[in-house]
């Protein structure tokens, strides 16, 4: 019903301005005037109606701000008070110099709206007004730019000794989440190793030995193909220098494996780096109060790690790592109450258009205590589950008293 008087109210405001503009036309042809002539009573009249829009828009944008201002959620990290502040700052600049300007621009058709007798006077040069226009946009955009690098540095610089590490692997169109496990070290990863088992292609001793074998078969294969073209030659002489080439590069990506082994952080080799990482689909979890070190990859296009209510984002770029660092200050259950919604989740989500799937590209994020985290954490599987220890061998010479002997065949049970 309500939408039904707005829709009458509108079209009737349509027929009454339709209306006194033949009133309007029917005037003007009545005091045998051509339309192109403007009298001093249609000068002043325009000049006050600027006036009068002025106050309108003015009064209507004082209520949408009042409506619409306040339109973020609490920022969940310790960092997003400061980008919280960052864009309050922008915010209130853009609006000072929105009302000055749009006053002026009101004001002064009013204040010199054509008179008869009045001329304009014409200057050709103001140094004071240049100064003025120069001096104030220039000194504005230099402090909101050096506060901002100030605000971006603490959100990438060196994270905490003790900081939590977690990779957000981004590809389309889904994430998946690895945690560092006990030794704080991300085991390496390559593409080559990337198979539905091992969506992050993590170098692992096992895969590591297995791909190389797989090279060394292929040199050998290709070292025999040569040997027999010694002895009967049918292969072209660019056939063989091709083969030559890709024994060379085989060879090269052998020695990139090797080192790989050689290759330690914290004293851990680079092939068993990998061994206890956790991987984690779906959700992944943040102990609350406690620096978390992000590290974003990509396996295929540029796609970008938004977390709207901790005020973070990065791009995830294939072949180059991105990072920042946060500490959140809200847990999931917190924010419930905050919000008074008992199904809120914090959520990741990709901020640029990745392709046709981009809209589905999102993961839940749970902030809890750390005790809490912890034993989710420990719930998690390794990567490379941990040996089972063998149970030691039983003392054949202690035998328990509630243990029953077995018959044998040396000695037959007799009824």
């Amino acid at each position: 019903m309500i939408k039904l008087l707005v829709i009458l109210v509108i079209v009737l405001a349509i027929v009454a301005i339709v209306q006194l503009t033949k009133v309007y036309d029917l005037s003007r042809s009545m005091r045998k005037t051509r339309e192109e002539e403007i009298n001093p009573a249609d000068n002043k009249m325009n000049a006050v109606l600027f006036l009068v829009w002025m106050a309108i828009f003015f009064i209507g944008t004082i209520v949408l701000f009042v409506r619409y201002g306040d339109y973020l959620p609490p920022s969940a990290s310790e960092h997003g008070v400061s980008v919280d502040r960052l864009m309050a700052i922008n915010l209130w600049g853009i609006t000072i110099a929105f009302f000055v300007i749009n006053f002026l621009l009101f004001y002064y058709p009013y204040k010199y709206y054509h008179r008869k007798g009045r001329k304009a006077s014409f200057q050709v040069h103001d140094n004071r007004l240049e100064m003025l226009w120069t001096l104030i946009p220039g000194v504005s955009m230099a402090f909101i730019i050096i506060y901002g690098l100030i605000t971006w540095n603490k959100i990438t610089g060196p994270s905490a000794e003790d900081a939590m590490r977690i990779e957000l692997y981004s590809k389309q169109f889904d994430w998946t989440a690895r945690y560092a496990g006990n030794d704080g070290v991300f085991g390496q990863a390559n593409y080559n190793l990337i198979t539905t088992e091992n969506a992050l292609g993590i170098v692992t001793r096992d895969g590591m030995k297995k791909k190389i074998n797989e090279i060394e078969s292929k040199i050998k294969s290709i070292e025999n193909e040569l040997e027999e073209n010694v002895k009967v030659p049918i292969l072209p002489a660019s056939k063989l220098e091709a083969m030559q080439d890709e024994i060379y590069r085989l060879k090269r990506h052998k020695q990139r494996i090797l080192d790989i082994e050689e290759y330690q952080e914290n004293g851990i080799r680079g092939w068993d780096a990998g061994a206890d990482d956790q991987i984690v689909k779906g959700e992944f979890h943040m102990p609350i109060d406690r620096e978390v070190e992000f590290v974003f990859t990509s396996r295929d296009v540029i796609h970008s790690a938004y977390m709207p209510h901790f005020r973070a984002q990065m791009n995830t770029v294939p072949g180059v790592p991105t990072r920042f660092k946060m500490k959140p200050t809200i847990t999931t259950a917190e924010m419930r109450q905050i919000m008074d919604d008992p199904t809120f989740d914090y959520i990741l989500l990709c901020n640029k258009v990745c392709g046709s799937a981009h809209f589905n590209m999102q993961m839940k994020i749970v902030v809890e205590t750390e005790q809490e985290f912890e034993q989710w954490l420990s719930s998690q599987k390794t990567y490379v589950p941990a040996p089972v220890p063998a149970p030691a061998p039983a003392d054949s010479t202690a035998v328990p008293a509630e243990t029953v002997a077995m018959p044998t065949a040396a000695a037959p049970v007799t009824e």
